[in-house]
């Protein structure tokens, strides 16, 4: 089997999600017989999301190069950042990362063409949603990705960040975002939503959602997991 790094940390919540379920497919996958191994370097959330906020993408590539640089030294065969926002400067990343990058965008333009869909919703942090980086790859096939309106995104991002991010999951934060959810159906006619911040799943999914959704976080961790034991 191939080892993966991770650049996890943002936030840590995700990355236990990664850590906990690559473990938990591989050794399904291989009936028992064996546990992946699996590097994590964890960068400081602030420090991340401050670089974004600031919209200073060289500092951001140069940090999580360092990182990068830490798992190819640890051995790691191929890489995956933990996080929707971080690849905002993915494709700089690829451009000088010693080791092969596997992407979230590119993993769920793949899940949405084998579902058929033609509409969807995205939901993340404001630069997920407000930014090209996450949307292209599917627009560039296609599918067209609708984001809610101003006060709604502002809204999701606040929430991502005060409570999603410290494991903090309110039953009242979940009606606002099915809200959302629900009003960028009607008006838009989305067929699926993307979940696209790997905290959103912490608090939505399939069986709460009235519409389906693209859980990020899933469906980027079993194409790890496919790479791993293939």
């Amino acid at each position: 089997m191939k080892k993966i790094g991770l650049v996890g940390g943002t936030g840590y919540e995700s990355t236990l999600v990664y850590y906990r379920e690559l473990n938990r497919i591989v050794n399904k996958n291989c009936g028992g017989a064996a546990f992946p191994e699996i590097a994590i370097e964890s960068v400081d959330l602030c420090r991340a999301l401050r670089y974004v906020a600031e919209d200073d993408t060289d500092s951001l590539t140069e940090y999580i190069l360092e990182k990068l640089g830490a798992l190819a030294a640890g051995g790691a065969d191929f890489a995956a950042l933990t996080a929707g926002t971080m690849h905002i400067v993915f494709d700089r990343l690829r451009e000088r990362s010693p080791l092969p990058l596997i992407g979230i965008p590119q993993a769920i333009r793949a899940e949405a063409e084998k579902r058929g869909l033609h509409r969807v919703g995205l939901l993340g942090t404001l630069a997920t949603m407000e930014k090209d980086f996450f949307k292209k790859t599917l627009t560039d096939s296609g599918i067209e990705v609708v984001i809610p309106e101003k006060a709604d995104r502002e809204l999701v991002f606040e929430r991502i960040t005060s409570e999603l991010e410290l494991g903090i999951v309110k039953d009242s934060t979940r009606k606002e975002l099915l809200e959302i959810t629900g009003k960028m159906q009607a008006e838009h006619g989305i067929e699926a939503v993307i979940l696209g911040c790997t905290e959103l799943p912490l608090i939505l999914n399939e069986e709460c959602c009235p519409l389906p959704v693209l859980d990020i976080m899933d469906i980027h961790i079993h194409r790890l997991a496919e790479l791993i034991y293939n």
